[in-house]
């Protein structure tokens, strides 16, 4: 009886998975990649003014909100098109073709 919206539901369900697992892996790749720039770079720092751990921790601590602001605008991206619903896909003609015999 209701077996129509099932695919869709699914396929609604399936977008909404993937954009939520991109988010996270985003996130996650960002933050890695700010902290490690704030450790290299402190290091670096510290050598160069024998300042032992005086950037790396400075740097590290600054890291922090940075990294906050950058998972808030990830996820605000990722929420608008959580809103937008996920993209409609046009069959081209060739699609439209390719079950019909001829």
């Amino acid at each position: 009886m209701g077996h129509g919206s099932e695919p869709q539901k699914n396929k609604k369900q399936y977008w909404l998975n993937l954009t939520l697992a991109g988010a996270a892996g985003q996130v996650g790749c960002v933050t890695l990649v700010i902290i490690l720039a704030a450790v290299l770079g402190g290091l670096w720092l510290d050598s160069r003014f024998q300042t032992r751990p005086l950037f790396t921790l400075v740097l590290v601590v600054a890291s922090i909100p940075v990294s906050l602001m950058a998972m808030l605008f990830i996820v605000r991206l990722v929420t608008s098109r959580i809103k937008a619903g996920p993209p409609k896909m046009e069959r081209t003609d060739e699609e439209v073709g390719i079950g019909k015999s001829s």
